[in-house]
């Protein structure tokens, strides 16, 4: 697999070893096909803008501004993206099962301690949050990427729950939606958005009470 630090698919990604990250991801049938269309394209060329600023090696007062719109946009692709998650119960395969829970929560923490460190994360019926940090390195010395880490992690997960639910085919969204997390108030923020979302989402009153919440925070 092609290690870059930057890559994109329909939405912009930076990623670099060392980071923390929130990484959001879903089953490929959980976002009905064009919805997020208008707000992904909108991320792609702002960020293309702000990408063509910055080679120029210059202070341009312009960036300051695209990324300032950039943020704003982000925001309502996320909270777009999760009101349709929310309302969405028709998926192929339902991530909350308890042997599915524990295919992926099998997967988040394979890496632990190696090439990762857990925050937090929550399994939902069709969609996956995840907090962590990835190590700079890995055991074999060899610099760690997201990219790298979520292609195991989809792999992995994707022909455990295929094989047990006797399907074939494409189980995740080929697209993750990644954070790069800035400091510890934005690490809490995240941590909290984690495991309060199965209460957001009405399917229970405490956000202990759900059997796919995880927490390694405390």
């Amino acid at each position: 697999m092609e290690k870059k630090e930057y890559y994109r698919g329909n939405l912009p990604h930076f990623q670099q070893p060392g980071q923390s990250y929130f990484v959001t991801w879903v089953l490929h049938d959980a976002i009905p096909i064009g919805s997020m269309a208008k707000l992904s394209l909108k991320l792609s060329e702002i960020n293309e803008k702000i990408k063509k600023l910055i080679k120029q090696e210059i202070s341009d007062p312009e960036i300051p501004k695209l990324e300032s719109i950039y943020k704003a946009t982000r925001r309502k692709y996320i909270l777009k993206t999760e009101e349709i998650l929310h309302s969405k119960k028709d998926c192929s395969v339902d991530l909350s099962k308890p042997t599915n829970i524990e295919i992926i929560r099998e997967a988040l923490t394979h890496w632990e301690n190696i090439r990762l460190k857990n925050y937090c994360f929550c399994i939902m019926p069709n969609h996956v949050h995840w907090v962590f940090d990835v190590f700079k390195t890995n055991e074999k010395d060899l610099l760690v990427y997201l990219q790298d880490i979520m292609h195991s992690v989809k792999l992995y997960s994707a022909r455990r729950i295929n094989e047990l639910e006797g399907r074939k085919g494409t189980l995740w969204l080929d697209e993750s939606f990644d954070i790069t997390i800035r400091d510890r108030r934005h690490l809490y923020n995240s941590i909290e958005y984690t495991l309060n979302n199965p209460v957001k989402a009405g399917l229970v009153e405490k956000r202990e009470d759900w059997r796919g919440n995880f927490d390694f925070s405390r």
